[in-house]
């Protein structure tokens, strides 16, 4: 069984069991979060219709808070002496799948 579900602007498959890095969550370290799934397929069931997707729940806890990559970039005009340095490093909040239930 696995589901895809939705967060932060981008879709996820997400099974039991597996932990994925999700842009930052407002839940505390060990918190319990919910998401509400897009698609659920649970063999050869396939269950993407809103009205039988309102039921069902995909829960995990939150275990604890990663970084992304340093990016680094540099912008210049020529002939004007101007010049800027830029960095960003993405925070990531690492959660754990616990259950995936259809209603």
């Amino acid at each position: 069984m696995y589901a895809v579900i939705k967060s932060g602007g981008k879709q996820y498959r997400v099974s039991e069991g597996q932990q994925l890095e999700l842009e930052r969550l407002a839940a505390p370290e060990d918190g319990a979060v919910t998401f509400t799934p897009v698609l659920v397929v649970d063999g050869e069931t396939v269950t993407s219709a809103p009205t039988a997707l309102a039921a069902a729940k995909v829960s995990g806890r939150v275990v604890g808070e990663s970084s992304g990559p340093k990016i680094t970039g540099f912008t210049y005009k020529n002939k004007t002496n101007q010049r800027r340095r830029w960095g960003h490093r993405q925070h990531y909040s690492v959660v754990e799948i616990t259950g995936i239930t259809t209603g």
